[in-house]
């Protein structure tokens, strides 16, 4: 992954298809706009999936609730979060 830019695309196409958002396209998904309890209608189950998939796709792990809610923020906290502890493998 080259850039947190490229990272936030990639997201946004992933929480829509691991969440099964149907009536949702990536570019609806503001990359600032909150994404639990925000337009997407992302709730804490769903965050649960998230997690998941971000542990099995990208090997980070989000550990606690605190930690959570800072990365589920957007789509940038959460590219961001990815980007900068993938690079410490």
């Amino acid at each position: 992954m080259s850039n947190v830019e490229e990272l936030i695309g990639e997201l946004k196409v992933k929480i829509i298809e691991t969440l099964g958002l149907i009536d949702v396209k990536p570019e609806d998904i503001g990359d600032d706009s909150r994404l639990v309890g925000g337009d997407t209608g992302i709730d804490s189950i769903d965050v649960l999936e998230l997690v998941m998939m971000i542990e099995k796709d990208y090997g980070v792990k989000i550990e606690s609730k605190e930690l959570g809610v800072k990365v589920f923020a957007s789509v940038r906290a959460l590219a961001a979060h990815i980007y900068n502890n993938q690079r410490k493998k």
